[in-house]
Order: structure tokens, then sequence, then C-alpha cells
């Protein structure tokens, strides 16, 4: 599954509930009838009877949510897709997914770890790599990530002078 967007409270008093997005595509929920609702580990299907833009995020009316208890109760619980689901993406384009555990090397061939999260910033994404040596920071960019090989598992990349473990300033 893909989480596509949190719960993160109550809206009103009939059991609509804030939703914050955690996709590329803002226009994700529209049309979106049927998800899955992952609470503490645990994943429910889930009817969605009506949606709306909120503030940069996404009003929904979720089937058997009638009150705003029930929806305090749905409080930080996930929104997710099956990965089937997925908008289809261009070249050179990656779901978080697809990059959590990628193994990282230079073009050299020197193993540098594996991809362990990636990390939402404002100019682009950082991948925190863990390799033997400790974590390093990769920023998310075309001049850095040389090629990504979903297939073999495998990220190629070209390290600016001074990114080495231990440099950055995690």
């Amino acid at each position: 599954m893909v989480t596509i967007g949190r719960i993160v409270a109550p809206h009103g008093l009939r059991g609509e509930v804030r939703v914050r997005l955690e996709t590329d595509f803002p226009r994700r929920f529209e049309g979106l009838r049927e998800a899955w609702l992952v609470q503490e580990g645990a994943a429910a299907p889930m009817v969605i009877t009506g949606q709306r833009p909120h503030r940069g995020g996404v009003l929904l009316v979720i089937e058997g949510v009638t009150g705003v208890d029930a929806a305090e109760r749905l409080r930080g619980a996930e929104i997710a897709v099956g990965r089937d689901a997925v908008v289809p993406l261009g070249p050179d384009e990656y779901y978080v997914f697809e990059v959590i555990g990628l193994r990282v090397r230079t073009a050299d061939g020197r193993i540098l770890g594996t991809v362990v999260e990636v990390v939402r910033a404002p100019g682009n994404d950082v991948y925190v790599v863990r390799g033997d040596d400790g974590e390093m920071l990769i920023p998310a960019l075309r001049t850095v990530v040389r090629r990504v090989d979903r297939a073999s598992g495998e990220m190629i990349v070209n390290l600016p002078p001074g990114f080495e473990v231990g440099t950055d300033a995690r």
C-alpha cells in the first residue's frame, strides 16, 4: 500500500475529516471512492462518499463516520491505496516507496549503503543513506543522482566534493 494522506483532525460536527496530503498529486482524491484506512498497523477498507479541497489538503466524508467523536478516533490514521492504483510517473520520477531500500553506490562502484528514509524538504527531497560507516544525506538532485535502476534495486550517485559519511549536518 501507498500512503496518500493522513487524517489530522475532525472538521465540523458531522464526521468530516481533514486530511494532510502525502502525495505530489493534489488531485489524487478527486473521484476516489475506495481506499484503505491504516491505523496502528492495521488496514481496513473504507468508502469515501464525499471530498472537497480545503486549505492545501482535503476534507473527506467517510462512510460510517457520522460525528465528531468518530472522526476524532481517526486522527493520525493514514489514507492509503494499493500500489496498482498509484498515478503513473514520467521518466526519472519515483515514488518514495520505490526508493526506500535501494542500494546506493558511486559511479566508480563504491557502495555507500541503503536508502532508509526520504526527507521531504522545500527545495528537494533528501535521501538518508545508511552504510557500514554511518549515515549520510544525499540530495535528490539530477546532478547528484545519476541513475535509479528499480529492476536491479540500485541508485548510482555522483557525490559532490565534501559529500562523505559523517560530513553532513545531521
